[in-house]
């Protein structure tokens, strides 16, 4: 297990480094002075030489690379000059310092995504902890309901396969899977959240957690989280009740379960106890990769809905240009995709100990 969890922290941190690469080079290439963009309307010739020097905007690319590098990485060096290593953010966070000698200090330290452009002295960390919380709870939430539906659908369609049942589960996770993401948003919340809201209760925007209008705090407000977690559910469940679908009657056509069969087994025995169990290995994967695409995907759901979650941060610093942040979300979604893949394989162990750490 030990070694098998080392092979994977490797490879995921060989797929951080190449996300990080490609992100800042693809950035560093977009039209537009970083330096201009801090300042907006405000600038003069003193004040862009000045944010180019603090943030090393005036240096080459990649010794501007090999400092965001030095920022992220939980182990950095701080030169005592100036240089690649020269660490122009070591005031930003604390550290440990492990080495040092009259030239550099090696350091251990929390990764630091630096500041957003547009708030000014605002961490990315900081910014992301604000509304990873909002995201996390709406994947949960979505995910869980469509595993719930998308797990009874796909049995059912199974056990009634080729009947009116099965085609008609079949006709409606097709067209969950074929709508887009930002049309059913839409749609959803003019229906539920404007011409039915006198009967629903629910409205098209809102967040988990909003403002009394009398200024007596902030309140929870759970039913802003209904329509957004069912848009976002629509498509992994439709996926869930296919793959579901076609596991189980895969294994219930095996050998071992017309031995059951023919043992004299109760069907609902076989079922419950011998074949979804089985069915079920596929299906860590599907959820497990839903999970962490809720998290990146919730972009558009969480923009129509006015939910204040990653996604909407994501669109709102698109806007606005503000580079630090995007690049900063981009590797914390790598870094989620990372995590669950591991654990993932985790999971396979112990749902089938067929299948062995290598």
């Amino acid at each position: 297990m030990f070694i098998f969890l080392i092979k994977k922290i490797f490879y995921g941190i060989l797929v951080l480094f190449g996300v990080t690469t490609v992100i800042f080079f693809l950035f560093n290439i977009l039209p537009g002075d970083p330096a201009r963009m801090m300042l907006d309307q405000r600038e003069d010739a003193k004040q862009l030489k000045v944010i180019k020097a603090k943030y090393a905007f005036d240096r080459p690319v990649f010794e501007q690379y090999l400092l965001y590098l030095n920022d992220i990485s939980p182990i950095s060096i701080h030169s005592k000059k100036d240089g690649a290593f020269s660490s122009l953010n070591k005031n930003k966070y604390s550290y440990i310092a492990l080495f040092s000698n009259l030239n550099y200090s090696i350091v251990l330290k929390k990764p630091y995504l630096r500041d957003s452009f547009i708030r000014k002295d605002t961490p990315v960390l900081s910014i992301i902890n604000d509304t990873f919380k909002n995201t996390f709870i709406l994947a949960i939430s979505s995910l869980s309901i469509a595993t719930i539906i998308g797990l009874l659908f796909g049995i059912l369609s199974a056990l009634y396969k080729n009947t009116f049942v099965d085609r008609f589960i079949l006709f409606l996770s097709v067209l969950g899977m074929s709508i887009p993401s930002f049309f059913a948003a839409i749609i959803i919340a003019w229906i539920f959240g404007f011409l039915l809201t006198s009967y629903t209760g629910l409205s098209m925007t809102g967040n988990l957690f909003e403002v009394d209008d009398y200024g007596d705090g902030v309140y929870l407000k759970l039913q802003n989280l209904i329509l957004p977690s069912i848009t976002l559910g629509i498509r992994p469940l439709s996926i869930i009740v296919q793959f579901c679908r076609n596991s189980l009657i895969e294994v219930l056509s095996m050998d071992y379960i017309r031995t059951a069969y023919a043992k004299g087994l109760h069907r609902k025995s076989v079922i419950f106890k011998h074949a979804i169990r089985n069915a079920f290995n596929p299906l860590i994967t599907v959820i497990s990769g839903w999970l962490a695409s809720l998290f990146a995907g919730s972009v558009f759901v969480e923009y129509v809905f006015g939910w204040n979650g990653i996604g909407k941060e994501i669109v709102d610093s698109l806007n606005n240009m503000d580079l630090p942040v995007i690049m900063g979300i981009v590797l914390f979604i790598a870094l989620i995709f990372v995590t669950i893949n591991i654990l993932v394989d985790i999971i396979y162990t112990w749902i089938d100990p067929r299948i062995k750490i290598k």
